[in-house]
């Protein structure tokens, strides 16, 4: 298995579109978007984003990321974060995490980098702690059906204590 990085190009975002395979998926990954999402809204959010990212896994892209926070020396929040389905599992999400970590604290020498995740992406909530990251807060929200949810906020310091 190979797994590499890289910037996004414009002609793979119809297929990252395809990777949030129904409405609570697209919720987990970009609250904002509706389901399905289109090339217009992936669009907009690269161009307000920084360092939108995808993994191949053999070649083939398999997951996509970016910052929607990013201040030197401060913080870097990552956002977008999906995995296409058939490479779940697989340790693409921690791989594009980890590298999501190196360019936060080595291109944009971040203090700390943030991630949020909902209560009920339990994949999530299982592998960020994994990987360093430590709530900090929890945010009331509404799901894209009108029901409450918990957004958890996690943070992992440049250097932890």
């Amino acid at each position: 298995m190979s797994l590499s990085h890289r910037p996004v190009a414009e002609e793979e975002i119809p297929l990252i579109c395809g990777f949030p395979q129904n409405a609570g998926e697209l919720f987990f990954c970009f609250p904002q978007a509706t389901f399905p999402l289109t090339v217009p809204q992936l669009r907009e959010a690269i161009a307000r984003r920084s360092d939108s990212t995808v993994v191949e896994l053999n070649g083939a892209v398999v997951a996509f990321a970016n910052f929607y926070r990013w201040e030197t020396g401060g913080c870097c929040a990552i956002g977008n974060l999906i995995v296409a389905p058939a490479a779940r599992g697989l340790g693409v999400g921690r791989y594009l995490i980890e590298r999501m970590m190196d360019m936060a604290f080595t291109k944009h020498q971040a203090a700390e980098v943030r991630i949020s995740c909902f209560n009920r992406n339990v994949a999530g909530l299982l592998l960020y702690p994994k990987l360093g990251f430590q709530p900090y807060a929890i945010e009331q929200r509404q799901d894209n059906k009108g029901n409450q949810v918990a957004l958890i906020h996690l943070r992992l310091p440049r250097h932890p204590a």
